[in-house]
């Protein structure tokens, strides 16, 4: 593993600090060395120096971003609280620069334990869309009219009408979808792709760009596997969830008013016995 910190390191241990695994120590010179065995990948070392002093996996740290200090909260809100899910699309193709700053994009969304092995199968094209909306119309067809898999067919009785008025229920007239898979092995391979796509669909509603979580895509998915074969979802992947998007046909001027969620502070602790403090002397002597 490619390590190393330049004559420009000021001493100040934040990495080391930083490290999550406890992979940073200073050595007798007082300079920042790697347990290998210990780092998670996070690259927070090569993050959190001052001077940029070091670099890791062979990464110049002066050809990273530099972080902003100040964002709009207000702006940011706003956007929270303004994306909608799309359901009427234009019926083209994304441009190709704002579709390869969502593919970018998705290369910084957080993972658990950094285990950064998501796979994002992209439609990108319209006429590869339609083949797959016809094939998977299809497939749904049959399970509406197939008494044996009526088990199956339950969870799609309230559109039955609709689709079989040739309406697009799955995909809603998209141009594209992406699917998000993770490794079956992976820790927190079911929370993921749903932290993937949340960012997803805030920074396209940025771009001006529509996006809706297609549970009845995802559904159809796990229904038919021969469908992630067409989405080319890797051997010992599971599917995490799809995501509609593109030009978005229609415009909502104002947010909606939702009803207030259950939101409590949690103000009494748990009173002290001899477990609790068995376990907080383990705990901090185990990590300092």
């Amino acid at each position: 593993m490619e390590f190393s910190v330049n004559e420009n390191c000021i001493h100040c241990g934040k990495c080391i600090k930083d490290c999550m695994g406890k992979a940073l120590k200073f050595n007798e010179n007082k300079i920042p060395v790697l347990d290998e065995t210990k780092c998670i990948k996070c690259q927070h070392c090569l993050a959190i120096c001052p001077v940029g002093a070091l670099s890791i996996f062979g990464k110049n740290p002066q050809e990273s971003e530099i972080s902003r200090e100040n964002f709009d909260a207000d702006e940011i809100l706003n956007l929270i609280k303004s994306r909608r899910s799309i359901r009427h699309y234009k019926n083209h193709n994304l441009d190709a620069e704002r579709m390869e700053k969502l593919k970018d994009m998705l290369n910084w969304v957080p993972t658990g334990v950094n285990n950064h092995r998501l796979h994002f199968s992209f439609i990108e094209d319209v006429e590869v869309m339609n083949e797959f909306r016809n094939y998977t119309n299809g497939k749904l067809l049959k399970l509406l009219n197939n008494p044996a898999l009526k088990h199956l067919a339950g969870k799609f009785e309230r559109y039955k009408d609709a689709f079989l008025r040739g309406e697009d229920i799955i995909f809603r007239g998209a141009p594209h979808m992406v699917v998000v898979s993770s490794p079956i092995d992976s820790p927190c391979a079911d929370i993921d792709p749903l932290i993937a796509l949340s960012y997803f669909e805030l920074y396209a509603k940025s771009l001006n760009v529509g996006t809706c979580w297609c549970g009845i895509a995802y559904a159809m998915l796990k229904i038919f596997p021969e469908l992630c074969d067409h989405l080319q979802i890797p051997e010992g992947y599971k599917v995490g969830y799809a995501m509609l998007f593109g030009e978005p046909d229609v415009k909502y001027p104002r947010a909606t008013q939702p009803e207030k969620c259950q939101i409590i502070s949690v103000k009494k602790g748990i009173k002290n016995s001899s477990f609790l403090e068995k376990a907080k002397r383990y705990f901090w002597n185990g990590i300092r």
